[in-house]
Order: C-alpha cells, then structure tokens, then sequence
C-alpha cells in the first residue's frame, strides 16, 4: 500500500539545502541564503535567486544565510527558508510530511532541539535527526555494521566533521573549524594582501574550485577590483600560490585527525591505519587536500563517489530504513488489533 505521508531527507547545511523526496530522488539543491526586505519583512528570494543579491542589494535589502558552522544562527530565516524549500519539494501535499534531517555530530541539545522547532513550524509531522557523519558514511557506501572501525571526514561549506564510525554508531567524533567558506575567505584575503585587488565570496569559490580541477603548474585568470584605484583589475594568478594560501585551513583538518586517533579505541584504530579514510563534502575536493593528508597521516586518503552527495544521500537511506521501521510498526499495531478484535468476538459468543 502506498504511503500517503511523504518522507523528507534533508541536508541542512551552512553554505546549501539538499532536499531528497522518498520515490521521487532529489529534488531540490539550492544556496542556504533568503533575501528580505528588512522594512516590510517581505521575502524577496530563496536559494539561487537570493544567493545573486549577496553584495547588491540597497540598504532595505538583507541576504542572510542564516545557517552557521552548520547551525541555526538565525532562526526566524531558518524557519521561513526551511518552509520554502519544503513548500517547493512537496506542491499541494494532503499530509504533513515526516522529516529527517542531518545535523553536525559537535551540536549541542539546544542546537539540535532549535532544528526541531523550526522544522515543525516550517510544517513537518515529525522530525528526526541524523549525524552528518554517521549520513555520510552510509553515503559513501561505506558498511557502517561493520565492527572494525572506518575514518569518514565530511568536509562542507561551514563544517568539517571527523569521526570514526563503528557497529552503526559515531564511536569517536571531532569538529573541526574549518571548511568550505574558511577556504574561500583565505583565497580572498590572500589576493587583496598579495596583489591589492579585492574580490567577492562567489568569486573566491569560483577560484577554489577552478583550482582544484586545473594542474598544479597552470594560472587561473581572477578578476576583482584595484584598492589603489577602484578600477576593475585581472591577474593571472598561480594555482600554487592558491594551495599556499588554503594550507593552513588544510592543516588544521590534519591536526583534528590526529587529536580524534588518540582519543580512538586501539583496535579501531589498528583497523583505520589498515584502511583508507573516506572524504565526503564539497570540500573533499579542495585542492592538495587528499593528498596532503595521505603524506602527513601515512594513511591513504580516498574522495568518496559523489562526494558532495554523500550525506543527502546516506539521510535519504537512512529515511528509507525508517520507513520500514514505521511500517513493521504499523503492521504489528493492525495485527495486534485484529487479536483483540477476534477475542472480543470469541467474548461476545
């Protein structure tokens, strides 16, 4: 029988929104940014749209991204971006959906309770939480039952989480502050000091990600704006000079690596070093990230298939097993109501 409730997976994250819809895929991948005009509190744009006005907008007009290191900072324009996207997924639906929602594996009871509330008011029947990297495991494919332990580090736009997973549980986790965003803004703050040229957020992340699929002895082309004369200004700049400048962001994934082995279990550790570490996240990407952890860990590291879907998709499994779950539920409630039916009958003869 089919089910009338949809089932909802979402990848709540600081820099996008991944929306997945039991039977359907994913449906929805938009910037996590709303736009509003601050004096009408009207909602001019969500996602894509709204992520355009960053940088633009007049003084009545307000881009937020209102997710922060991967949680709620602002949680009115959660709710109300929350509430769109859900709108946009699921048109005209009977039912209330049933969510299930990742969350970064450092989020403390408050933060989590927040992503609650502003699931419910957004307009969700139910809503459930999953560990990031415990989703991106799955994700990765990788078999999270196993008893021997796996390495999964989920690098994305506000969030860098690292954790040893083991018998279906984050045995040992790590947060690290570094990500996407923490990239782009080295890019950014490198070519203003290097060259006195300024350049926007989107551009930044243009040249990070441009960097990580030319070679290492090429020049990407960065256009920005002079600060000595304000007038437009390009430069042929290094694709070495760009690893230079996200280094220390890359080392600090390193350290928190090395931090969360000695707090692991000697056996899972044994196992990690006897494995390679899965990188999941738009960040798994970056530029000299895998390999520089290969060399300073001495431990293979692998980019996962579909990195940046990992988690949406490891969420989206999870929801699936949880639609089972409700649905033997479901099952033995009827059973167990056809008992008491027959045994009122069997009473009443």
């Amino acid at each position: 029988m089919a089910r009338l409730r949809r089932s909802i997976a979402i990848d709540l994250g600081t820099a996008s929104v991944l929306v997945y819809v039991a039977g359907k895929g994913i449906v929805l991948e938009e910037p996590s940014v709303i736009a509003i005009d601050v004096l009408t509190d009207e909602i001019l744009a969500v996602g894509s749209e709204a992520k355009k006005l960053i940088g633009r907008t007049p003084g009545n007009i307000k881009a937020i991204m209102p997710m922060k290191d991967g949680v709620i900072s602002d949680f009115k324009a959660t709710e109300r971006m929350l509430k769109y996207f859900l709108d946009k997924a699921v048109k005209k639906a009977l039912l209330k959906p049933d969510l299930l929602i990742c969350v970064p594996s450092k989020s403390s009871q408050v933060e989590k309770r927040a992503v609650l509330a502003a699931s419910d008011n957004a307009g969700s029947h139910r809503t459930y939480l999953i560990e990031e990297p415990l989703a991106a495991a799955i994700g990765a494919g990788c078999d999270i039952t196993d008893p021997g332990g796996s390495l999964v580090i989920d690098i994305g736009g506000g969030t860098c989480d690292i954790a040893v997973i083991s018998m279906g549980q984050v045995v040992a986790s790590k947060s690290v502050n570094t990500a996407g965003l923490s990239f782009d803004k080295r890019i950014k703050d490198y070519i203003r000091q290097r060259y006195g040229i300024l350049i926007g957020d989107s551009k930044s992340e243009e040249v990070k990600i441009e960097a990580g699929l030319v070679g290492s002895e090429q020049s990407i082309e960065v256009s920005g704006r002079s600060i000595s004369n304000g007038l437009p200004q390009k430069i042929f700049l290094p694709v070495a000079e760009i690893y230079d400048a996200i280094r220390p962001e890359i080392d600090l994934i390193i350290n928190g690596v090395k931090k969360l082995l000695e707090v692991t279990p000697p056996e899972l550790q044994s196992d990690i070093y006897d494995r390679e570490i899965i990188l999941t996240g738009g960040g798994a990407y970056t530029l000299g990230l895998r390999e520089r952890l290969s060399e300073k860990l001495q431990i293979e590291a692998k980019i996962a298939d579909d990195a940046t879907e990992c988690v949406i998709i490891g969420t989206s499994k999870a929801l699936n097993w949880m639609e089972s779950l409700d649905e033997d539920r479901n099952d033995a409630i009827k059973g167990k109501q056809k008992e008491l039916e027959m045994d009122e009958k069997l009473r009443r003869r």
